[in-house]
């Protein structure tokens, strides 16, 4: 029987990518909510500035998942949305807003990552900051 290996997005990296993250929205002056999933899309790690919207958390979660499932970032879809293709409205899963970026370890998808709390450029800023903590 042959194994198959891969690498794993372990909790010490999730934390490293957020703070990468958190460093980028505070340099900024950005509130925001930082999550980071598995390649199952699996809640590894999250934050939430003390003053940030609520509703800022499940979006967060949202984009984190949505770049893993569709092996994009969710810029993607909202370039799509944005430029007429409106399918992407119907996809499930999809949430067609800047902000959620795929992980990676040596090529290979082993999370997501999702920023929620600015605007959508904004969020997509601070998500690459983060997801460049594991380059």
């Amino acid at each position: 029987m042959i194994m198959a290996s891969k690498p794993v997005l372990m909790l010490e990296d999730a934390k490293r990518v957020a703070a990468a993250a958190e460093a980028e929205a505070q340099q900024n002056k950005w509130r925001v909510v930082i999550a980071v999933v598995d390649d199952g899309g699996h809640l590894l790690y999250l934050q939430r500035s003390h003053d940030t919207q609520f509703g800022s958390v499940e979006t967060a979660l949202q984009k984190a998942q949505a770049a893993v499932a569709f092996q994009r970032p969710t810029k993607t879809s909202e370039d799509a949305v944005m430029s007429g293709r409106l399918i992407h409205l119907a996809l499930p899963g999809v949430i067609p807003a800047e902000g959620g970026v795929p992980l990676e370890i040596d090529g290979v998808i082993v999370g997501g990552l999702g920023i929620s709390g600015v605007r959508s450029f904004q969020d997509g800023q601070i998500a690459a900051a983060g997801a460049a903590a594991l380059t």
